[in-house]
């Protein structure tokens, strides 16, 4: 049987109810990829947050900016870019791929799709792009973007987006 989320009224479970699987120590200790964030992010999202400043241009109302292991779009209309930073802490050498897995309903491309790491770089940056493939007035999907180096990472993060048509529709999903 499906998995049902706990709380009223029952519903059938989605990725915000039952989380993100089974953690394997060994390759916890060894991701090949990460997403890192300063608390200096957090504090300028913060800032941003209390009002208008000079630097708040990328997060005023946009919380999926964050450089998160995860990307939440609440609010998609037409079409939506976001941007995250990898840092290489496997092999110095290393190329990864991206495989989509698009939530329903959207167009989700990665660019670059294939990430190369050599001595003189750790970090590298990506753009993904969402569109709304119909107009409505939706609840969540959810889909994945995984780096793959070939090898031994699989470096994997979860995809939630809502495509919306106004701001005041109320969701009653």
């Amino acid at each position: 049987m499906p998995i049902q989320a706990e709380g009223a009224p029952r519903k059938l479970a989605d990725p915000f109810d039952f989380g993100g699987g089974h953690i394997n120590p060994d390759k916890a200790a060894n991701p090949g990829l990460v997403y890192d964030i300063d608390t200096k992010e957090y504090i300028k999202l913060f800032n941003c947050t209390l009002g208008p400043q000079d630097h708040c241009e990328d997060y005023t109302g946009k919380l999926y900016q964050l450089n998160l292991p995860s990307i939440a779009v609440p609010d998609l209309k037409g079409s939506v870019i976001v941007q995250r930073t990898v840092t290489n802490v496997g092999p110095v050498d290393a190329t990864y791929r991206a495989v989509v897995e698009a939530p329903a309903g959207v167009d989700m491309i990665v660019e670059p799709s294939e990430i190369t790491f050599d001595g003189a770089s750790k970090t590298a940056t990506f753009r993904v792009t969402f569109r709304a493939k119909q107009r409505v007035q939706g609840g969540y999907t959810f889909g994945s973007l995984t780096w793959l180096d070939g090898d031994n990472h699989s470096v994997r993060i979860p995809i939630a987006v809502r495509t919306v048509i106004e701001d005041f529709i109320a969701d009653t999903s």
